[in-house]
């Protein structure tokens, strides 16, 4: 009979692999219940050892680990007074007026060097660059002396028309950009806005600062025009700089304004741009409010337009660089009634043009200054907590 064989048992120390050596198991033994952890726990708890040992933190994976939650029952406090307890806020709670406005003034830094990057970046893709900020304006006069100058003849009465023209279009230039730009600057800047965590009042300060350094860089080509038409180089030039200044206080206030209603409505923005050149022809950029014959016998009329604030800025730059407009003002020397109709009958004749001195003047040179700083003032304030009030909601939608 043949020998039974005995039953063999898979012992990986007899079978040898082709160097003699022995082979791997072909099955891998398994774990004793309650004895051995998972490979993974085995690799953690060898790991956290060699770092113990060698004086380290432990692993990355000890951070992860989530924490352990109490079996104790929540308490039960409402939230809002948890909240309170512990002084803590929603972190898109709108902060206080006086907190945003030391926000602002935290980030002035961030305002500046964003006008600054922006104004360069501007004309960066065009041939004549930066030089197109003080063409623009060039162009724009040459437009405006032909039409209302030579055809309209808004001239007469009106001592170095061209050097009268250009500084109320540069002036002008100021407030119609940073007008227009504010309407839009919210929508235009979304992904900024759901970006980065900042008070949303930089972007149309910001934008109002970019027109106020394309002015400043404008005002050497004015100065130099100016000049050439015969005007003299005096100290109250120096009176420019404070009504530059309140021009552009005035345009941030108004800036901040409609950016709200800007970030509302979109087609808002659309609808800003014949708004502002409404504005523009009543208030004497082209022409003198003081010349206009239709409103002689409407002074009421004539005063709304004299002091409405486009006006008055325009007004203040005038009679600070233009020699003529000062000597020219109604108001600058005693009343004469004989001196004073006789330039308002000859106002095509420039052997009157300084005669408009001796009338009588509605707003005197003071009061511009009044009205100047007084516009000033209600526009930021008022553009300041307008837009404040709906801080958080800047973005959404």
């Amino acid at each position: 009979m043949p020998r039974a064989r005995a039953t063999e048992t898979l012992d990986p120390g007899r079978y040898l692999n082709g160097n003699g050596l022995p082979s791997k198991p072909l099955v891998a033994p398994a774990d004793t219940a309650g004895t051995v952890t998972s490979l993974r726990e085995r690799c953690e708890s060898r790991m956290r050892a060699r770092a113990r040992d060698q004086g380290g933190p432990g692993t990355l994976t000890d951070d992860l680990a989530p924490p352990e939650v109490s079996a104790e029952p929540l308490s039960d406090v409402p939230l809002a007074e948890l909240a309170a307890q512990f002084n803590l806020r929603p972190s898109a709670a709108r902060p206080g007026v006086l907190a945003y406005a030391g926000q602002l003034w935290d980030r002035r830094h961030f305002i500046l060097g964003f006008a600054t990057a922006r104004n360069v970046a501007m004309y960066t893709e065009a041939r004549l660059g930066q030089l197109w900020q003080v063409l623009t304006p060039l162009l724009n006069a040459a437009v405006y002396y032909l039409i209302f100058g030579k055809i309209l003849d808004t001239s007469r009465g009106v001592p170095n028309f061209i050097a009268f023209l250009i500084t109320g279009i540069f002036v002008w230039n100021f407030t119609q950009r940073s007008l227009i730009t504010a309407s839009r600057v919210m929508p235009d800047s979304l992904p900024l806005i759901r970006a980065l965590p900042f008070p949303r009042a930089c972007l149309p300060i910001g934008y109002v600062l970019i027109e106020l350094q394309q002015l400043l860089m404008s005002m050497v080509i004015l100065t130099v025009i100016v000049l050439a038409t015969g005007e003299p180089l005096t100290w109250y030039w120096l009176l420019a700089i404070p009504a530059l200044a309140l021009q552009a206080v005035f345009n941030a206030g108004m800036a901040l304004f409609l950016a709200r209603l800007g970030a509302g409505a979109d087609d808002f923005g659309q609808l800003m741009p014949f708004l502002v050149r409404t504005w523009m022809y009543a208030s004497g950029v082209m022409y003198s409010i003081s010349t206009i014959s239709t409103l002689k016998h409407h002074a009421t009329i004539r005063y709304l337009l004299e002091i409405n604030p486009a006006a008055v800025y325009i007004t203040l730059v005038r009679n600070a660089i233009l020699r003529s407009q000062r000597l020219a003002a109604p108001g600058s020397k005693p009343f004469d009634q004989l001196k004073c109709n006789l330039y308002t009958t000859h106002l095509s004749d420039s052997h009157y043009l300084y005669d408009s001195a001796y009338c009588h003047a509605q707003v005197t040179p003071g009061q511009f200054w009044l009205y100047g700083a007084g516009w000033a003032v209600v526009a930021l304030v008022a553009g300041f907590v307008f837009f404040w009030q709906a801080e958080t909601r800047y973005g959404r939608g």
